[in-house]
């Protein structure tokens, strides 16, 4: 074979193996091209999946806070009713005990003996202790059932929340 045919020949096959080493980069390239993109699209919907699921969270967090702050004012307006109710019972009893007090000074004005004197004061203290008593323990009874009654929604809500959060944990 002669050198130049040899020459031909040896170029030919640089030429072949250039050729197919730049199919096989080109190849590689376009392997390497898809694989990132797929890479980026994957990691792209996990972004979006990951975002949606945050502000899924933020929106439920908002609205539970929102529930919590309706719980408080409701809590407000049940005290400040009840406290309400409460004074004007007070009121009433302070001022059917003035009236009492004043018909039995005026009683005292009436009578003619000693005993009834001491009759008098003595049925006055007794109905003053008795009603005192009585009043206390209504006044009481009232309190403790205001105090319930203001707290329930406030209840209400820490139950939810344990519920709420009992399930995501």
């Amino acid at each position: 074979m002669s050198s130049k045919a040899k020459s031909s020949e040896v170029m030919a096959e640089a030429s072949a193996a250039a050729a197919s080493g730049f199919e096989q980069t080109v190849s590689a390239l376009k392997d390497g091209m898809a694989k990132a993109s797929a890479g980026f699209e994957k990691t792209q919907a996990q972004v979006k999946e990951s975002m949606e699921k945050a502000m899924k969270t933020a929106e439920e967090l908002m609205a539970f806070n929102q529930g919590n702050l309706e719980a408080v004012v409701k809590s407000g307006k049940i005290w400040s009713a009840g406290v309400q109710d409460l004074t004007q019972q007070v009121v009433a009893s302070a001022q059917a005990s003035l009236d009492e007090t004043l018909a039995t000074c005026r009683a005292f004005v009436a009578v003619k003996s000693l005993r009834e004197a001491v009759d008098l004061q003595t049925s006055l203290t007794r109905s003053a202790v008795e009603k005192t008593l009585s009043e206390a323990g209504r006044i009481t009874d009232a309190s403790v059932k205001l105090t319930e009654q203001t707290f329930a929604p406030i209840t209400a809500r820490l139950a939810l929340a344990m519920e709420k959060f009992a399930k995501t944990a």
